[in-house]
């Protein structure tokens, strides 16, 4: 019996595929004018069940989200691990075009927001940081730009 995409995740499904991924405006690269680009892709995990974002190389920052959703909420989990050995639960939403993330931890809390272009082959954002919640600061830009 061939497995359907998740009813949750269905929305999401513009994602599939490969992207790159350019890091820009960072606050923990030497240079405000340095830049990492790398390759980003969407794919389903056991064909539809989750969502899976893969970025980064061996040769630069990599991480791997896991995206899942209960059917009865709005937002979705999001299981996060990366190269630095940085393993974190994030929320997530998508509406109107607008892509968010946020973790809400002690002591380090974090936030996302992407811009999804009409024809949706970019997204545009932003991540921001904070250690109370209260006070902000900018982390760094990312834009997402479809290959295929």
């Amino acid at each position: 019996m061939k497995n359907e995409i998740n009813p949750a995740l269905i929305n999401l499904a513009f994602l599939i595929g490969n992207w790159d991924m350019k890091i820009f405006n960072t606050s923990f690269l030497p240079s405000l004018s340095e830049e990492i680009i790398a390759p980003a892709s969407f794919e389903w995990y056991q064909d539809g069940e989750f969502l899976i974002l893969k970025q980064g190389t061996q040769n630069t920052p990599h991480a791997t989200w896991i995206i899942g959703r209960d059917q009865e909420t709005d937002n979705y989990t999001v299981l996060y691990y990366d190269d630095r050995h940085f393993s974190r639960i994030y929320e997530m939403s998508f509406k109107n075009n607008i892509w968010k993330i946020w973790r809400n931890a002690p002591g380090f809390v974090q936030s996302f927001e992407g811009k999804v272009s009409i024809d949706q082959n970019t997204i545009i954002g932003a991540w921001g940081k904070s250690t109370d919640g209260k006070q902000w600061e900018h982390d760094f830009d990312v834009t997402y730009s479809r290959k295929d």
